[in-house]
């Protein structure tokens, strides 16, 4: 194989459901590092793959960590969806991750991700074992969560943050929703992690379900390196009561391999990697942070208590690699993660019958931002005025756990190409005019990991969520009447040509 792929081909199909497959493809691509010399997870590891995503470099793979227990635990692999350089093929792990040719564009990645909406939920393949229990370390008391090279992956950060890439599951206590989810967590002590659990995130519904009951804790399950879609699924905001599982089946077009967890009913991808198992607490919380997190921004008060995590069991294959994510400026998982997004809240809008043509969660606003491309003789044929509309809209969506991440949505007419920010950020500076054209919603839930709610002043649980309007009020009524003044716009078809064809030969680059 060259390296480009097809989507028919096997492993480009296998890698999907399989992160080994995932990590010999990207080798084959020309788009991963063997890393043999002796690495530490203290700094050192991090250090390297965050300048990975800085420099959008290929995903390194360590072979030898300090500290590698006797047990084999473990090798480790970094920036498994950030960036691939600059060129065309750039979004190529992304790509990988969901069966697609490695020059897939970020739109025909966005469209992939929503197939599983037109398809039934495939139920997994249960089996009776599989790889990750080639190993066992059962009961609390033979854990050592210190014993294990688990990273610090930022000088700033309040502990070691052995979870930042690996899937938590959860289900409700009569088991008809099994959640899985990518939340942070801290090694607390020997055998407990601390980890962040926000009231907006489907595993808090989860757990007040049981807390509902009486109880006083919750089966767990933390699993890493499971299978690339499945991770990706798990960052994306599929529905409430939509399990993962079965959503990453219908995606990828067959079912997952799934084993029963040690401790409970939790059913767990066959060929993970590692897989942490016990209970979370409802009742025993510790500090947890802070922590360099996707924003760029690690805060010296960033500390809060958050639930406990008890680990009693542990199942590994053999020797296993254990991935990691070290968040920070663009461009990382979070942010890839975040920004697919966009591809639910496009399809959320015109199942409800909005006039958007598309949807896009720029990289370069960390995916802070959503610009929503307008269908024009639509929004025309709805005969709303320009507040009417905006404020509609940003109610809605705002209201919504898609949105979540979202701080500020754009409106943009049929000219403006949504995935080229310079295209964006010019409609935006010439056609939103400032207060007029911009619409706030105060009173709705806010994001509060943003720097400028957490630590600008003011409530750090409601608003910073804005509708910036780009679209000239002639757009609401009868059409555009103006054109771009470019190169592709300004000109005619034959002085282009002209153009480019003597270019070279006038010493342009």
């Amino acid at each position: 194989m060259d390296g480009s792929g097809t989507q028919t081909d096997p492993r480009v199909i296998d890698a999907q459901l399989d992160f080994r497959t995932f990590i010999d493809l990207l080798r084959d691509d020309g788009d991963l590092v063997d890393i043999e010399r002796e690495v530490d997870p203290h700094l050192e590891l991090g250090a390297i793959v965050r300048r990975v995503s800085e420099t959008n470099n290929k995903a390194p793979l360590f072979h030898n960590l300090k500290g590698t227990t006797k047990d084999g635990l473990w090798r480790a692999f970094g920036n498994a969806a950030s960036l691939s350089g600059h060129g065309p093929d750039r979004f190529g792990r992304v790509a990988r991750t969901f069966g697609l040719p490695r020059d897939a564009t970020w739109k025909q990645i966005c469209a992939r991700t929503q197939l599983a909406k037109s398809a039934s939920p495939l139920p997994p393949n249960i089996l009776e074992t599989g790889p990750c229990k080639e190993n066992k370390i059962l009961g609390a008391d033979n854990i050592d969560l210190h014993a294990l090279p688990a990273p610090k992956l930022h000088h700033e950060d309040g502990g070691k943050y052995i979870q930042t890439y690996g899937v938590h599951m959860l289900q409700t206590p009569d088991k008809s929703w099994t959640n899985w989810s990518i939340f942070r967590g801290m090694i607390h002590d020997r055998n407990h992690i601390v980890a962040q659990v926000n009231p907006r995130q489907h595993n808090y519904v989860v757990k007040e379900k049981w807390r509902a009951l009486g109880e006083t804790q919750v089966p767990w399950v933390l699993a890493f390196g499971i299978p690339p879609a499945a991770t990706l699924a798990a960052a994306m905001p599929i529905p409430e009561g939509v399990s993962e599982g079965e959503y990453v089946g219908a995606l990828a077009g067959r079912p997952l391999d799934v084993v029963k967890a040690e401790l409970s009913d939790i059913l767990v991808p066959a060929n993970s990697e590692i897989v942490f198992e016990g209970y979370m607490s409802l009742e025993d919380r510790a500090i947890e942070g802070p922590f360099g997190d996707y924003l760029g921004y690690s805060f010296e008060d960033d500390k809060r208590m958050q639930p406990l995590f008890r680990v009693e069991a542990i199942t590994y294959r053999n020797n296993p690699i254990f991935p990691v994510s070290v968040p920070g400026r663009i461009t990382d998982e979070s942010h890839t993660t975040a920004a697919l997004a966009a591809a639910e809240i496009l399809t959320f809008l015109q199942a409800r019958g909005y006039p958007i043509k598309d949807a896009n969660a720029p990289l370069e606003t960390m995916a802070t931002w959503c610009a929503l491309q307008v269908d024009g003789p639509g929004l025309r044929a709805r005969v709303a005025t320009p507040a009417a509309f905006c404020t509609e809209l940003g109610e809605l969506l705002y209201s919504q756990k898609c949105s979540m991440l979202v701080n500020r949505f754009i409106l943009v007419g049929e000219d403006v190409d949504i995935y080229d920010f310079q295209d964006l950020i010019w409609a935006f500076v010439t056609r939103c005019r400032p207060g007029r054209d911009e619409y706030y919603f105060d009173d709705k839930p806010a994001l509060p990991l943003t720097p400028y709610q957490s630590h600008g002043g003011g409530d750090p649980t409601k608003g910073g969520k804005t509708l910036s309007d780009c679209l000239f009020h002639m757009e609401y009524e009868g059409g555009p009447n103006f054109l771009k003044t470019d190169f592709e716009t300004s000109y005619p078809a034959e002085v282009k040509q002209k153009v480019l064809d003597t270019w070279t030969a006038m010493g342009f680059d």
